[in-house]
């Protein structure tokens, strides 16, 4: 089946639309909040020092304030990983469950998530590592320069790929981190270049977003200075990370739901 984008977009509106009460809520705790109190524990994070104006020392002391604080940044990962599966519980699944019995199979489902992950990021750090590690001791430049940008190319291939992992735990219910890397890649076969089109104009769009929002709010903030600057700015970088990753969700919720067709229980309410 080809993908619709036009048609998967209108059906994660109306997803967002049809819940917008419960998505308010997982979205504000999960993915606003988490992002909010890393803004306020990391203020660095934002506003780096402007000694650090040196784009190789300033992604050094960037590297620096995350290792120092791996805790703070795994706890929001974990949060936002849980949340994002208890929200896709939320948007399809018909029984209509509750916030609590959503964010029990989230944290049920996160250990699967993140062992979907590795793997994915270990044989693709597997497929490219090799033939470069094996090009840098040729000491080839060209050659160097030609599987750099075949890699490139592969990692986007490979997140396209496992896009869905989310969706097929959250939704087809399976939990085994090979099955569920194995199903969505079966899902997204034939629509590659369609998916990360998608996805591109998809965040795009809120990358403008956030400019925008930054530009107007910044300039208002940054003329008060001081803490309010810094927590005024870490709420519309929140607000608007919580924005992306939800509409983003529903649009991942709308693709699965198209490629997979329709699940049993929805055909056998359209014979009853």
């Amino acid at each position: 089946m080809k993908l619709d984008m036009g048609q998967a977009w209108n059906a994660a509106i109306a997803m967002l639309t049809a819940n917008r009460s419960v998505v308010m809520i997982v979205a504000g705790v999960f993915f606003f909040l988490p992002s909010l109190a890393l803004v306020l524990l990391l203020p660095e994070s934002v506003q780096p020092p402007a000694e650090t104006a040196d784009p190789k020392a300033a992604l050094e002391a960037m590297m620096q304030i995350y290792t120092e604080n791996w805790w703070a940044v795994l706890l929001s990962s974990v949060a936002q990983g849980i949340g994002m599966l208890a929200l896709l519980a939320l948007l399809t699944d018909r029984s209509r469950p509750t916030v609590g019995e959503a964010l029990k199979r989230g944290a049920s489902g996160f250990p699967s998530y993140l062992g979907a992950q590795l793997l994915l990021a270990f044989g693709v750090a597997l497929v490219i590592g090799l033939p470069l590690g094996a090009a840098a001791a040729s000491g080839v430049g060209a050659l160097i320069a030609v599987l750099a940008i075949a890699a490139v190319v592969f990692m986007l291939y490979a997140v396209v790929k496992g896009s869905l992992i989310p969706q097929v735990i959250a939704i087809d219910g399976i939990l085994n981190p090979v099955q569920v890397l194995k199903r969505s890649w079966q899902l997204t076969k034939g629509n590659s270049v369609r998916l990360l089109v998608f996805y591109v104009l998809l965040a795009v769009a809120m990358g403008v977003l956030l400019i925008i929002a930054t530009m107007i709010f910044g300039l208002i903030l940054a003329a008060i200075g001081g803490d309010i600057e810094v927590i005024g700015n870490g709420v519309i970088s929140s607000a608007i990370n919580a924005i992306f990753v939800t509409v983003f969700l529903a649009v991942l919720a709308a693709v699965h739901r198209q490629l997979a067709g329709p699940s049993t229980e929805a055909v056998s309410e359209t014979f009853e």
